[in-house]
């Protein structure tokens, strides 16, 4: 089989079902398979499911067990020799698939190859970046964002922000929508479960790096996305006493620096 497309899912049964439409329109001349990979569902959300999607695999958790358990778990379940991990709030736009597994199919060194991610009216999502720093995470999350100390390191980490257009080999590819080789997955071994949501996709292309394999956003591949940032509400202060998600995410980024404190 060419490819395994996992769908992952959390309660927005409406996005997820926009979602498999799109791919079933958007493919065609390959065999695929498609695996829901749900977390937490609610009994709403499990029944819709397994009404709507009979001819899908799905692999789900009663509670919400993190991001980068249920990935795991789907990929255990693939039978493609690649595999596309897409979050429910994605809509695939026509060619974009077969234009990202013809790039990995001809470029054996590559590991992971991600799209271009779009809003609903045409406009650029940053979705690849360099290496998290610190001050990159301080100014996404201050006011120190808005001066010129902040402003560059959210140049730096922001990488296609220069050059929308380009295909180019980056740090980190955001993993709302990743195509990867098996193979080098392999090889590299599972998300890091440690991570409970945030920061999983940045450790696992570092590691694809580490282990030789190229991470490429291809921006003659677009995917729309229903972006919400869940982790970004009020802003500052705010965010880090009343956002559960704001505190998931500094928690991840501090198990992520950790992990790497003696990397160069």
């Amino acid at each position: 089989m060419d490819l395994s497309i996992i769908v992952t899912h959390h309660n927005t049964p409406e996005l997820l079902d926009v979602c498999i439409k799109s791919i079933k329109n958007s493919i065609k001349g390959i065999k695929y398979e498609i695996i829901i990979a749900d977390s937490g569902p609610t009994e709403e959300s499990r029944e819709f499911i397994k009404d709507l999607y009979s001819d899908i695999k799905l692999v789900s958790f009663k509670n919400n067990v993190g991001y980068s358990k249920i990935v795991n778990a789907a990929i255990n379940k693939t039978r493609g020799d690649y595999i596309l991990i897409l979050n429910a709030d994605i809509v695939v736009l026509e060619g974009s698939i077969i234009k990202m597994l013809k790039y990995i199919k001809s470029h054996p060194r590559v590991g992971i190859v991600g799209p271009q991610l779009i809003d609903f009216i045409g406009n650029v999502q940053i979705s690849c970046f360099s290496k998290p720093t610190l001050g990159a995470i301080i100014a996404r999350r201050t006011f120190l964002g808005k001066l010129d100390w902040g402003k560059k390191r959210l140049e730096r980490f922001s990488i296609n922000d220069r050059d929308k257009q380009t295909i180019k080999k980056v740090d980190w590819l955001q993993g709302a929508a990743i195509m990867i080789r098996k193979e080098a997955a392999k090889k590299v071994g599972p998300w890091d479960e440690r991570f409970f949501m945030y920061f999983e996709d940045a450790d696992w292309c570092r590691r694809f790096w580490q282990n030789g394999y190229g991470v490429v956003y291809l921006p003659s591949a677009q995917m729309a996305h229903y972006y919400h940032r869940s982790s970004k509400k009020w802003g500052g202060l705010l965010d880090l006493f009343f956002n559960k998600y704001t505190r998931i995410h500094l928690i991840s980024a501090l198990k992520y620096f950790w992990k790497y404190r003696h990397a160069k």
